[in-house]
């Protein structure tokens, strides 16, 4: 009966959060905060901890484009299997970085706004 009660709770979890499709890197993090806090997880949070975690789920996001060579735009010949399991391992490495950074101190938002407007002095657009 508790699977059930935790299928139940997690489908309506993830119910409420489609609704915020623009869910931002802060609330994110304030998620990952709670989600940790409740589960005693912080003492095993450390910088390297947290990037080992996250290199693990790019090898699993690298294995799912694994011997499909070029994939187009959008992906419209893949499963919709395929594309839900796509979107789980991205979330994975996304929630890992939000959460190494709060661990290292950084304001992950504010340093990829600065990383960009240093990539378009790096990289200027051309004049066509």
């Amino acid at each position: 009966m508790e699977g059930l009660e935790n299928k139940q709770q997690a489908a309506a979890m993830e119910k409420e959060e489609k609704k915020e499709a623009d869910i931002s890197l802060k609330e994110l993090s304030r998620r990952l905060q709670d989600f940790a806090d409740e589960r005693d997880w912080e003492q095993y949070h450390s910088p390297r901890n947290l990037l080992l975690a996250m290199v693990g789920e790019v090898g699993e996001l690298s294995e799912i484009f694994m011997w499909r060579g070029e994939v187009p735009k959008g992906l419209p010949n893949w499963e919709e299997a395929d594309k839900e399991h796509l979107g789980e391992e991205l979330s994975d490495v996304l929630l890992y970085l939000i959460r190494l950074s709060d661990m290292c101190g950084i304001d992950l938002g504010d340093a990829a706004i600065k990383k960009i407007v240093k990539n378009a002095v790096k990289y200027p657009a051309k004049n066509n």
